[in-house]
């Protein structure tokens, strides 16, 4: 075998029996944000990856250790920003289960509306920036219509448009606004009748279909090694689901409504297929909880709670099936009001991880097409 050297260089070409060391990143358009790979290539081929992470890390779990129970909240809904809901759910229902505390039935299912709402305005984004990375600009300008939508009336209810600041521990902020329930379902009636959009303009695009089928394929086994969960494992034939496995919220009272999505194929469109169809069945839970809100009484959707909020001694975990994947917290505490330690497994941190598997022997030109279909968002990576 002839012996081969590294150079690592810039851009630009190697001698032929050289190969090539590639930075993709810090900085780089095809990198989402700050994350670097970094790749060896043999001409067109990449022979190794390495993701290269840390670049947007800010000590989140080591804040939370100085915050009390309330406070922990606004730390914990920006790792994930296109999910902040749902991160704050992971934080109260896990907090709500060291003391043993029932909360109201509205609010419960007031949670799960608008954790639902959260992950179609979650999966709208990836839905109109990954063909926008392929080189589609039209899909983004309807992504980001229907998420306005969706964005004023979750703006209505919390005051925030993307970090919500409305789980608090033992119920929500406060009740929701007179008349919010009928433009939700205004909302939601709005975004489906449009979502053919994605159905034609996008799965229906030979071009779109030529660069992302059968690329990037993700065994299943690779899925249960790296620990990889949400869409991106399911479109491996990872059939699993906490809403459904483990219910949390009111998703017990909501299986016949819910529909777990999977694929078989693992690649590229294989993903992009389970998002788009997980965004249709999330629009349907949305409409199931506006149905049971209208029939509940009117009632508190919040428990009194001390002045200075103490968790009891001991250990839980509360994991949540995030937009993006399981999402969990492992909530350690002393009887202060601040926690011992509260660890975070966020989804995108195991999912980027399979990029080691996923991109040797493909070809650089397919490498945007891989990471975009990860459906990732760095800081919840980076944490």
């Amino acid at each position: 075998m002839t012996p081969t050297t590294e150079t690592t260089v810039g851009i630009g070409g190697a001698a032929e029996s050289t190969d090539m060391v590639l930075n993709i990143g810090p900085q780089h358009p095809s990198t989402h944000g700050v994350l670097r790979l970094r790749l060896v290539l043999d001409g067109e081929r990449i022979v190794r990856a390495e993701p290269v992470i840390g670049y947007m890390h800010r000590g989140a779990e080591k804040l939370f250790e100085a915050r009390d129970y309330r406070q922990i909240i606004v730390l914990a809904n920006r790792h994930d920003w296109l999910s902040a809901f749902s991160n704050e759910l992971g934080v109260v229902l896990a907090v709500e289960r060291m003391l043993g505390m029932e909360v109201p039935e509205r609010a419960v299912w007031t949670r799960t509306l608008l954790a639902e709402l959260n992950r179609v305005l979650n999966h709208l984004m990836f839905l109109g920036s990954y063909p926008l990375e392929l080189g589609g600009i039209t899909p983004v300008f309807y992504a980001f219509r229907e998420r306005e939508v969706l964005q004023n009336v979750m703006e209505e209810v919390s005051g925030g448009r993307m970090h919500y600041m409305f789980n608090r521990v033992g119920g929500l902020k406060e009740d929701l606004p007179a008349g919010w329930t009928a433009r939700a379902r205004e909302a939601v009636a709005a975004v489906r009748s449009r979502m053919d959009v994605f159905d034609d303009l996008v799965l229906g695009n030979e071009i779109f279909r030529g660069r992302t089928r059968g690329v990037g394929t993700l065994a299943p086994e690779t899925v249960h090694a790296y620990g990889v969960s949400g869409p991106v494992a399911r479109a491996s034939g990872v059939d699993f689901d906490l809403r459904r496995d483990e219910p949390y919220l009111a998703y017990g009272d909501l299986q016949d409504v819910l529909k777990v999505v999977t694929r078989d194929a693992g690649d590229c469109l294989a993903r992009f297929e389970v998002l788009l169809e997980q965004t249709h069945n999330a629009l349907d839970l949305a409409d199931a909880c506006l149905d049971r809100l209208a029939q509940l009484p009117p009632g508190p959707v919040n428990q009194r709670l001390p002045k200075v909020l103490k968790a009891p001694e001991g250990d839980t975990y509360a994991w949540t099936e995030n937009p993006l994947g399981i999402n969990g917290y492992y909530l350690v505490s002393k009887g202060e009001k601040t926690p011992y330690r509260l660890k975070l497994r966020s989804a995108s941190y195991n999912n980027i991880q399979a990029l080691t598997e996923l991109l040797p022997g493909t070809l650089v030109a397919d490498m945007v097409a891989i990471l975009g279909s990860l459906f990732f968002v760095v800081g919840d990576i980076d944490k």
